[in-house]
């Protein structure tokens, strides 16, 4: 999960995802996309490749590359564990405030009842 995620955190390899995402593209068209070398270009897909993010293909005397999604569903779930466990968190913080109110409210009204009780004995005495 690390070399994945340490893959994506490079703008450049990001952009070449999300270029992988609609369609497959050779390793020209990648590079042409960028202001970058041809080589720098051809190391990204590099790490890309060796974290299992992209696969490539050779064809004639073209180089294709493809997206992987399986790594990024690691992430993904990692992810979305993190909002679960987040979520619930919330939600537990959220009961232990109606809790506090709801105990705060009974308190109150337990006290004025027995204030005015103690006044109306006083009253008839």
């Amino acid at each position: 999960m690390d070399e994945v995620a340490m893959a994506i955190t490079d703008p450049i390899r990001s952009d070449i995802l999300r270029m992988l995402r609609d369609r497959r593209s050779t390793a020209g068209e990648i590079a042409g996309a960028f202001s970058v070398s041809r080589p720098a270009v051809s190391r990204h897909l590099r790490v890309l490749r060796e974290a299992g993010l992209v696969r490539d293909e050779a064809i004639g005397r073209e180089r294709y590359y493809e997206l992987e999604l399986g790594p990024l569903a690691v992430l993904e779930t990692f992810f979305q564990e993190l909002r679960a466990r987040a979520t619930w968190e919330r939600r537990f913080m959220a009961l232990e405030t109606e809790v506090y109110r709801e105990t705060k409210k009974r308190r109150t009204a337990a006290a004025a009842t027995t204030t005015t009780r103690d006044t109306k004995q006083k009253e008839t005495a």
